[in-house]
């Protein structure tokens, strides 16, 4: 799934073009400038990857074929509310996988991914130590613990109503 960039992604990417122009060049630089683009941005966009190697001098495809080994790097911005399903032993003997299979469902989008309007992302974790608690899944900072397939809908839900009653409170002001 490819986004196209926010009017806060072209701003972000222009500051970090200038960034990047001063940034020294030579192969030992791309691991710093793919850090700095997704400081910068939250994630890596074609065009941060083509400012990298635009600045280095090489192929495209090789800053994609390094920041594609690295799990560090992400292709997808982050959404506001990053759902992040816990896979540690606990919690995958627990059936964490259907926590995940439940909110790829409900939020209509795969692990990795992130919804067209930005605000959900799922990720897989190895370990968020509540292996008592387990299954675990975070939305946002929120931890919830004993999670069940049943209760994804009502977390989703409960996220997009507040979502839409601060956007309610900051009409009325």
């Amino acid at each position: 799934m490819t986004h196209s960039l926010t009017a806060e992604d072209q701003a972000h990417l222009k500051a970090l073009h200038a960034k990047i122009d001063d940034a020294p060049t030579g192969r030992g630089q791309l691991i710093p400038l793919l850090q700095m683009a997704q400081n910068a941005l939250g994630y890596l966009p074609d065009e941060a990857l083509s400012l990298v190697a635009d600045h280095l001098s090489i192929n495209r495809s090789e800053v994609y074929g390094v920041a594609s080994f690295y799990n560090q790097f992400r292709f997808n911005p982050p959404g506001k509310n990053p759902v992040k399903v816990c896979m540690g032993t606990a919690c995958h003997v627990r059936g964490g996988e259907i926590i995940l299979e439940n909110f790829e469902r409900k939020l209509e989008i795969r692990e990795g991914e992130t919804t067209d309007d930005r605000e959900f992302s799922i990720e897989r974790v190895a370990c968020v130590g509540c292996c008592a608690l387990a299954p675990v899944a975070l939305v946002g900072d929120t931890l919830h613990g004993h999670m069940a397939p049943s209760k994804v809908e009502g977390l989703v839900l409960r996220v997009r109503l507040e979502r839409e009653k601060a956007e309610r409170e900051a009409a009325k002001t």
